[in-house]
């Protein structure tokens, strides 16, 4: 069984300025998803990881490497989503993200090493999904914590789910917090 695809997304941001500072290098943000139609039935399945299992890297080759290649640069940080149309289950979105087939086809291209951090959802078209990002070498890396959204107008159609990958060049643009634990004081 292939993967049935109705678009690929393709999404940019370059920040050039964040509070009025012009910052050191432009932050950029890739959103690369396919807009697939739902795999599983409408009906209850007890075993959604057989069909993940079957499709899960056919679909990671589509969004992942090209995230990857639409940044245009180094990944720093990354996440991953499904937005599942309201004919579906979150678990349906959730079975195709957080499958080692998937997840891997990017942690490879991102050269990566951490978990992806993850969303999914049901939602009527247009519906935003906030997306986590993190560093993709050390999740505890606290500069690089930071939700990016994504909304298409006519995304997901109710039989559809909108699965995501998304990379960034660096942290959050001015980030300045103190290194994770640093609050942690010791008493001697």
């Amino acid at each position: 069984m292939g993967v049935r695809v109705r678009k690929i997304i393709r999404h940019l941001e370059e920040t050039r300025l964040e509070n009025g500072r012009e910052l050191d290098r432009i932050h950029r943000v890739a959103f690369v998803g396919a807009v697939i139609e739902n795999p599983y039935p409408s009906e209850y399945v007890q075993d959604l990881v057989t069909l993940a299992d079957e499709i899960g890297e056919e679909i990671g080759k589509l969004v992942g490497p090209a995230c990857v290649e639409l940044l245009g640069d180094e990944v720093e940080s990354f996440g991953k989503a499904a937005l599942v149309g309201i004919d579906g289950e979150v678990e349906h979105g959730s079975a195709l993200i957080h499958n080692l087939r998937f997840g891997n086809v990017f942690r490879a291209a991102a050269e990566g090493t951490e978990l992806l951090p993850a969303a999914e959802k049901v939602g009527l078209a247009g519906s935003p999904i906030d997306i986590p990002l993190k560093h993709k070498l050390n999740a505890k890396t606290r500069s690089h914590h930071q939700t990016v959204t994504l909304q298409i107008a006519d995304v997901p159609r109710p039989r559809e789910i909108l699965v995501v990958c998304v990379a960034a060049n660096a942290g959050r643009p001015l980030a300045r917090l103190a290194e994770f634990g640093a609050e942690v004081q010791t008493v001697g």
